[in-house]
């Protein structure tokens, strides 16, 4: 068979990336899409919680939530969270109105509010930081990712196991049309960020179920690479 021939109807028939396509082979030639896939079992966390408090002045307002965040993030000081692991937002305040028909607004009070993000190292704690934060006045857990502490560890084994793939695709396909890789051209690297497992937005009278719902989780950490083999002449 003319190899510029085969080299057109194979790349027609191979599933290839856009960046792949746009290269300018003249040679007889493959192109295959490596895919990896690594599932890793979470052992760390991130979540974020909130108080949001309406007084009647921003003073008290803002009072109401900065003792509810110093009491929680005191607490997980005590509890051995490192300070670097706790990330507090700046305060927010805003006026509060009511809205009558053919009225002016009113104004009825202020809302304060804060966030405060948390980084869990011991997944077996999170449960405990969850449940602690209604005695500090948090009222509500805004997310809660699941996340896993060796990531590029994972990521590596996703990278090679993509690589393998593409490998095994080239010489697949080499083989049923009697023909043999004679080496790399070209390899395009498709980078993936890991994606956190993430949970639902939840009240803070609902962290009781988040243990169950977290043990069983994994995430799935994927990668991709695509490559241009050469075939022999």
């Amino acid at each position: 068979m003319n190899k510029h021939l085969f080299a057109a109807i194979f790349s027609a028939s191979t599933f290839i990336s856009t960046g792949v396509m746009a290269a300018d082979v003249d040679f007889p030639h493959l192109e295959t899409t490596g895919m990896g896939e690594v599932i890793a079992k979470p052992d760390m966390a991130v979540f974020s919680v909130q108080v949001s408090e309406t007084r009647k002045t921003a003073k008290e307002a803002k009072e109401v939530v900065d003792n509810a965040i110093a009491a929680f993030n005191g607490r997980l000081k005590n509890e051995g969270v490192a300070r670097t692991d706790i990330e507090s937002s700046n305060i927010s305040l805003r006026p509060e109105y009511r809205y009558k028909r053919d009225q002016e607004p009113k104004l009825i009070g202020y809302q304060a509010s804060r966030q405060v993000t948390v980084t869990v190292r011991d997944l077996n704690k999170l449960n405990n930081y969850l449940d602690g934060a209604l005695g500090d006045g948090i009222n509500n857990i805004n997310n809660i990712q699941l996340k896993v502490s060796n990531e590029p560890k994972f990521i590596e084994l996703a990278r090679q196991a993509a690589i393998l793939d593409a490998k095994e695709k080239a010489q697949s396909l080499a083989k049923g049309f009697d023909e043999k890789v004679d080496g790399v051209w070209k390899i395009t690297y498709r980078s993936s960020q890991p994606r956190p497992m993430l949970m639902r937005s939840m009240l803070l009278g609902a962290a009781a179920d988040v243990e169950s719902s977290y043990q069983d989780d994994k995430i799935i950490i994927r990668d991709q690479v695509d490559v241009v083999f050469r075939l022999e002449d």
